[in-house]
């Protein structure tokens, strides 16, 4: 197990990543250097007020320490007592323009050890998509991606990561997706560690290729305040998620990360209003009937 070329793996993915999407916004990404306390750091690559990215980060973090959270060991026991690192690649694009999607991505490793016995260690990641306006083609072709970074892997992963990511961007409070989905996976130790690192290899090097053709093709559709206004009250569902559900972002609090980092994902300007519907027969209510419900986008 070598975590220093899986460390090389994921700051090359940033890199090009960072790179790519300052060719799409025109403006250079900030650059963020921290430490923590506790042992390890990272780098945070930060957009604000862009062209193209309203705002949107791509972080880097290697952290590591004796002992884990509390509600990490409640539901892993075995990892109690243990040394452990954790490091990972995690993104979240928040577009300017209502037609183009919110994405997020991340891909991560962690390792527990003990001196005489054997390490316990997981890959973990995933990909998804959250439109303000449904686009069918937007839809198909993100899907479309995600299958093709797994299928080299085993005809069941795209499926049953799928059906992962549905389950998991699930706001239960709100009983409706927080997206159209993609995929997301956890715990994956199955058939060694080089299968599983190579997988993840390439759920992230099958990013760019899912969503920039997507954001290149509304980044420019024109708007008015009305949509400016839907996307902003569909940004609450993410931020509610976010807080409310998410394990990444409780694992990283409660580990002592960077907060700064770990909330860099929530959107600059939000809306909440109580017990809002759109008006029927209308895009906004278009969203709610045909794209916030699990579809199988592949073959319908």
């Amino acid at each position: 197990m070598d975590t220093n070329k899986i460390k090389e793996f994921l700051l090359e993915l940033q890199a090009l990543i960072v790179e790519r999407l300052e060719q799409v916004d025109g403006k250079p990404f900030r650059r963020d250097e921290w430490q923590r306390p506790q042992g390890g750091g990272g780098l945070t690559r930060l957009i604000e007020e862009g062209n193209v990215l309203e705002r949107g980060g791509v972080n880097f973090s290697h952290v590591m320490g004796d002992q884990l959270p509390a509600s990490a060991t409640a539901h892993r026991p075995e990892l109690a007592g243990r040394h452990w690192q954790a490091m990972g690649v995690s993104l979240v694009m928040h577009p300017r323009n209502p037609y183009a999607p919110t994405t997020h991505m991340n891909v991560r490793f962690f390792v527990a050890e003990k001196e005489g016995e054997a390490p316990v260690w997981w890959f973990g990641g995933g990909m998804d998509l959250t439109p303000y306006y449904g686009f069918e083609e937007d839809a198909r072709h993100f899907h479309d991606v995600c299958r093709r970074a797994l299928i080299p892997f085993g005809e069941d992963y795209y499926p049953r990561f799928k059906k992962w990511c549905d389950d998991y961007f699930f706001l239960k409070h709100r009983n409706e997706p927080r997206g159209i989905g993609g995929i997301f996976f956890d715990d994956l130790n199955d058939k060694g560690f080089e299968h599983c690192f190579n997988l993840v290899e390439s759920v992230g090097d099958h990013f760019l290729s899912a969503y920039v053709p997507i954001l290149e093709r509304h980044m420019h559709t024109p708007y008015g305040e009305r949509e400016r206004d839907f996307q902003a009250y569909r940004r609450g569902r993410y931020v509610e998620f976010n807080l409310v559900w998410d394990r990444g972002t409780l694992f990283g609090l409660q580990s002592g990360g960077r907060t700064e980092s770990i909330l860099m994902s929530l959107p600059p300007l939000v809306k909440w209003r109580y017990d809002w519907q759109p008006e029927p027969g209308t895009p906004e209510a278009r969203l709610y009937s045909d794209f916030l419900r699990p579809r199988d986008w592949l073959t319908e």
